[in-house]
């Protein structure tokens, strides 16, 4: 089984899209995994709430994951997601934060905050997160056009 050390050093150097897909999906799996059961069992009724936009239920799923495993980075990440699609921008950036004290290079975390920093208007920070997201990644599909439309608003 590939680390997340070394599949990360893959992701910095890949140039190909299906192959940073590939890289990103690896990362996603070894993220998904609480290795234990009934952690992995709440996260699934998580993210089926989230799926079927119960976004209350999800955060409650998620919470009891941060509950029992506050260590693990994906139960805070799963609840930004959760708070940012009810619209609760600021629980979300606080669980972002959470996400990225455990783990600072998760790039849904960074992205999601790119995204919120982005509606909010604050360009500046948007631009720096994704400056972040791009050592983890140069090549990451969009994020070049992404970096050069923040800098030309900025510049406009």
């Amino acid at each position: 089984m590939t680390s997340l050390d070394e599949l990360f050093a893959q992701l910095r150097i890949a140039t190909a899209p299906a192959e940073i897909e590939a890289l990103r999906n690896g990362i996603w799996q070894l993220w998904l995994t609480t290795g234990e059961q009934a952690l992995d069992k709440q996260l699934e009724a998580g993210m089926r709430a989230l799926a079927a936009e119960e976004y209350t239920r999800a955060i409650a799923c998620f919470t009891e994951l941060i509950t029992a495993r506050p260590e693990w980075a994906e139960g805070w990440n799963k609840r930004a997601t959760a708070y940012f699609m009810r619209g609760e921008y600021r629980a979300s950036l606080t669980d972002i934060e959470e996400t990225l004290r455990r783990e600072p290079r998760h790039f849904g975390a960074l992205s999601g905050w790119a995204m919120i920093l982005r509606q909010l208007g604050h360009l500046r920070g948007a631009l720096h997160v994704l400056r972040r997201l791009e050592a983890l990644c140069p090549h990451w599909p969009g994020l070049q056009e992404e970096l050069r439309d923040l800098r030309d608003q900025l510049e406009g």
